[in-house]
């Protein structure tokens, strides 16, 4: 009987130190994995966009970059980007990577890495138009943008504010604007500066920048005000990018410039 009971004792023994184990490796496994939420439109050429089924981009490669080195994770997250915000402003995602431009408002309901891009409102002409090489050459001429853009907005204040006397026109698509400055249609177009620059070099779009942006924000990832924890390990490893000239290289790569310092300051 004694040796019954010892051989039940150590039986059900080696099942509780079993299932302890298992428990364990579990709780081991699930907490090793950290993950940072991070969304993104995947419609934002070059910041971040489809190629051959992957989400890519200037702002996809740098965040990933960064979660590897802090050893996260990234779950990404495709929206369109009032979606992007809604689900920050809810918790489901930890931040944002699509250029997202710091703004007064945008300061009052989250907290900012520093900027790792400057967004310049930029005007374009044909390449080979001889006629301007300098925007004190575009007053009294036609330049297009995007039917709905800040950076259109941002023409129109500078318009009015310099005495341009511009004729602003507007487009549905950036593609109808791009096709008419490259056949001397209009006399230039409004766009990001840097996004100008990508699809000069990689789609060659024959136009050339016309001086220097007009105006410009930073830009860099927002968070929740009370993730500062997660927040300030990211902006540490995002002041590492800049100094070992990674972010510039990134730039390089997806944007042919370099938007890491502003250019306008």
């Amino acid at each position: 009987m004694k040796k019954l009971l010892t051989l039940v004792t150590v039986v059900l023994l080696s099942v509780a130190l079993a299932a302890c184990g298992n428990s364990s490796d579990e709780k081991s496994k699930g907490s090793d994995e950290k993950v940072i939420k991070v969304g993104a439109t995947g419609q934002s050429f070059p910041n971040a966009y489809q190629e051959d089924g992957k989400l890519v981009g200037y702002d996809v490669e740098v965040m990933n970059t960064i979660a590897k080195n802090l050893g996260y994770k990234v779950e990404w997250t495709k929206t369109d980007f009032s979606g992007l915000m809604g689900q920050l402003n809810s918790g489901r995602i930890d931040t944002v990577a699509n250029a997202v431009a710091v703004t007064a408002e945008r300061e009052k309901m989250y907290k900012f890495t520093d900027p790792y891009s400057y967004i310049g409102t930029q005007i374009v002409t044909g390449k080979d138009n001889k006629n301007v090489t300098q925007i004190d050459d575009l007053k009294g001429k036609t330049v297009a943008g995007v039917l709905g853009s800040n950076h259109v907005e941002k023409l129109q204040e500078y318009n009015t504010k310099n005495k341009m006397n511009l004729n602003i026109k507007t487009y549905e698509t950036r593609e109808g604007a791009m096709n008419d400055v490259e056949l001397g249609r209009i006399d230039g177009y409004v766009n990001s500066g840097s996004v100008l620059s990508a699809e000069i070099n990689k789609h060659d779009f024959k136009a050339k920048l016309v001086g220097k942006p007009i105006d410009e924000d930073a830009t860099a990832f927002p968070f929740q005000k009370d993730n500062d924890e997660l927040r300030e390990k990211v902006n540490k490893e995002l002041q590492k990018l800049k100094e070992d000239g990674t972010l510039e290289k990134l730039s390089q790569k997806y944007f042919g410039t370099n938007t890491v310092e502003s250019q306008t300051k």
